[in-house]
């Protein structure tokens, strides 16, 4: 077995200890991009670098819980805008169902 110095105990632990408080700053900072709008959170995924969110914070098990909402069956949808496909103008859903009734469905 390796006897390490007391001097190299201290030196591993503080790095250890830095480590995984880095780990856990890094995965609030990701979370809380989460729960902002889809453009903040595009601008902050846009400066990570490559996959390392992917690959060292459970990154797929956080997202379904950030974004599960908690719309029920019967409520109102809440308001919201829509680039349309042409990319002409923004849509607004409060517009549309002044116009004419909009459903949503979801698929089982």
């Amino acid at each position: 077995m390796l006897k390490l110095s007391p001097f190299a105990r201290k030196l591993l632990l503080r790095v250890l200890v830095g480590l995984m408080i880095g780990y856990v700053c890094f995965g609030a900072y990701v979370w809380w991009a989460m729960h902002q709008s889809p453009e903040t959170f595009g601008r902050v995924m846009a400066r990570m670098p490559g996959p390392v969110p992917f690959l060292i914070f459970p990154f797929e098990t956080a997202w379904i819980h950030a974004r599960a909402g908690t719309l029920h069956v019967g409520d109102q949808a809440p308001d919201f805008s829509l680039l349309k496909l042409d990319k002409s103008e923004r849509v607004q859903l409060s517009v549309l169902s002044q116009q004419q009734p909009v459903v949503v469905c979801k698929n089982q």
